[in-house]
This record gives C-alpha cells, sequence and structure tokens, in this order.
C-alpha cells in the first residue's frame, strides 16, 4: 500500500505522544517498573484480554445475523484476529477493511455487508464505552478532589455529553430516515480530500445494508448485550494488569482507564496505537493518584504483552486462507471499489464510474 499523509501524521502524532509522556520520567524508571511486574499477573492480563477477542466474533455473530446467519465461529474469529494484527503491522488504521476482507475470502458475505455490519459495531461500542466512563466518574469511590468541571476531565466530559446527544440524536434519525441522513453525510463527506472521503462514503453506503440490526429490538439487544459483555470481560485485564505493576487503584480506575484508552486509540497514530493508548492510558491512571513511572510502566507493558498475541495469531490465520500483508494493505481499496460497484450512488457521489476508477 502507497504511505499517505495520514500514515505520516499517524507517525507523527505517536512520536510526539511518546515525547510528551517520557520527558519529564527517565526511561530507565519506566524499564524498572516493567522489571519488577508480577509474571503471573501480567500473563492472566493478557489471556483475559486474548479471550476477550472470542467474544468480538460471539458478538459478530449477531450483526451479521441480518446479513448471513451461519458463519462460521472459526471463520469469524479468523478475520477478528486478521483485522487487528492489520491495525497492529499496517499504518492508517486499515484493520476494519482487512477484517471484512479476510471474512468475505472464507464466507460467502459480501464485502459491503461486511463493512456495515463493523460500522454498527463501533456504534456500540461508543456507546458502551461512554456508559462506563460516565458509570465511573459518577461511582462514589472516583477521586473526590478531581474537577468535574474544570481542567482536562471537565473537557473530556463537555465534549462526552455532546458527542451522546449526536449519537442519540443520529441514531433516531438513522432509524427514521437512513437513507436521507446517509445522503446529507454523504454531501459533508465530499468536501473532504479524496482519500478521505472515498473511505467514509464506503462506509456509509455499506452501513445502510446493515441497518436491520439496529430496528429489531431483538438483534439490538444481543448486540448490546454482547458488546457490554465484552468491555466488562477486558475490563478485567486492566484490572490484572495494573495488579501486575502493583497498582492497586480498584476496578472503578480499570474500567476508567478502559474507557479512556478505548476513545485514546480513536486518535491518528502509527500502527499498533503507539502513542495514543500510552498518553490516554497514563493520564487516566494519574487520575487516581498513581505515579508517573508506574502509570507509565503499566501502559507499555500492557499494550506490548497485549499486542503479540493477537498479532501472531492473525498472522497464522492469515497465512492459513493465503492472505499476504500486501494484499492486506491493498484491502481498502478492494473493500472501496466492492463498495461502489454495489452501490453505483457512491461511485456517483464519487464521481467515479462503477468500477470505482475515477473517469479519465
Amino acid at each position: 500500500m502507497k504511505l499517505d499523509w495520514k500514515a505520516f501524521l499517524g507517525v507523527g502524532i505517536t512520536v510526539f505522544l511518546l515525547w510528551w509522556i517520557l520527558r519529564d520520567v527517565p526511561f530507565a524508571e519506566v524499564w524498572a517498573h516493567i522489571l519488577d511486574a508480577h509474571i503471573g499477573l501480567l500473563l492472566a492480563s493478557v489471556a483475559v484480554a486474548t479471550f476477550g477477542f472470542l467474544i468480538r466474533a460471539w458478538r459478530w455473530k449477531v450483526l451479521l445475523q441480518p446479513v448471513y446467519p451461519h458463519t462460521s465461529l472459526r471463520s469469524r474469529y479468523a478475520a477478528v484476529n486478521i483485522g487487528f494484527m492489520a491495525n497492529n503491522l499496517l499504518p492508517a488504521r486499515i484493520g476494519e477493511f482487512a477484517r471484512a476482507y479476510a471474512l468475505s475470502k472464507i464466507e460467502p458475505v459480501s464485502l459491503p455487508a461486511a463493512l456495515g455490519t463493523l460500522v454498527v459495531e463501533r456504534i456500540l461500542d461508543a456507546i458502551v464505552l461512554i456508559t462506563i466512563l460516565l458509570a465511573t466518574i459518577w461511582s462514589p469511590v472516583f477521586p473526590a478532589s478531581v474537577g468535574l468541571t474544570s481542567g482536562p476531565l471537565g473537557k473530556a466530559l463537555g465534549a462526552i455529553a455532546v458527542l451522546v446527544v449526536v449519537l442519540v440524536f443520529l441514531i433516531g434519525a438513522l432509524l427514521a430516515v437512513p437513507r436521507t441522513v446517509v445522503r446529507v453525510a454523504e454531501r459533508i463527506a465530499t468536501k473532504l480530500p479524496g482519500n478521505l472521503a472515498r473511505p467514509v462514503v464506503s462506509a456509509l453506503e455499506s452501513f445502510l445494508d446493515s441497518l436491520k440490526v439496529l430496528r429489531s429490538p431483538s438483534l439490538l439487544f444481543q448486540a448490546l448485550l454482547w458488546s457490554f459483555g465484552f468491555w466488562l470481560w477486558h475490563g478485567l485485564s486492566f484490572w490484572l494488569a495494573m495488579l501486575a505493576f502493583e497498582i492497586d487503584a480498584g476496578l472503578v480506575a480499570a474500567y476508567f482507564t478502559e474507557a479512556v484508552a478505548g476513545f485514546g486509540v480513536a486518535i491518528p497514530a502509527a500502527p499498533g496505537f503507539f502513542g495514543t493508548f500510552h498518553a490516554s492510558a497514563s493520564w487516566a491512571l494519574s487520575v487516581f493518584g498513581v505515579s508517573d513511572a508506574s502509570s507509565l510502566a503499566f501502559a507499555f507493558g500492557y499494550h506490548m504483552s497485549g499486542f503479540i498475541p493477537v498479532t501472531l495469531i492473525g498472522l497464522y490465520y492469515a497465512s492459513r486462507i493465503g492472505l499476504s500483508l500486501g494484499d492486506m494493505g491493498k484491502s481498502e481499496t478492494v473493500v472501496e471499489e466492492a463498495v461502489e460497484d454495489a452501490h453505483p450512488r457512491a461511485a456517483k457521489v464519487l464521481g467515479r464510474d462503477q468500477g470505482g476508477r475515477d473517469p479519465k
């Protein structure tokens, strides 16, 4: 795949954030804390986090129900790990496209439909993470000394409040007049640079294919339950890793850190969420009075210990189905062209022919 400005922006943000969080803390001190970690607890954290990818695969079955209800757990699990492996090794957050592409290679699920289910999945994740974040902040054990209306947390809460209102409005509008909302969003997207407009329009068109999940109370309830189940389970991996680094701040701190990091890694970064995860996780722990050296040891230790298993599992499954890193690097283009073929309007909006190519 070609390296464009998005890849360089991500690397730039990663370098800046890593410099920022380490500017006043000697890395030798952080490394000493990492070496002192309790290996058994850290391995337990890795086991919990890695099992979470199986939960993701189970949840995906619910989202795929209106599209193709007979996908196998093995296929979904393979695609999930391939997607996260691609995010870890390839630039520009290409993992969602690689995940959809991988599933379509091993199951009779169209690329647009697979991508659409992942758009729905991200909406559900945002709803759950917002809920967890607010629940931890309103918990009686949340530090009373932390200002909820001022400083970084106050600004974050203001942004979350706006995000909640926007999400509620968008979901309501999508259920009532989905095509109108998508068309308006596409008009806005076309004002973006070409290499940004295309994935946005593709995701919007694919989203229409998966609206049956949101319109079915039963499927939506199941998907939300699985989403809460996943993030509550995943939070246990944060708690175990905190204990491994002698951070006894409690479960509320673990879930608060999970939610903050969940939103933090949405910021563009180099492959693997380097910098964004570390900055957001260490800041979240600082709210609970954890020292910089300890919080950074946790961030680096937890991140790398989770990075390795999913990357190896993803590479294994990619090799089993004949996907190379080069194939996954091209998956964004392949998926977008498939969406444009299935939804001629997408090509029309972007000023392309139905083959996904710019007209000569």
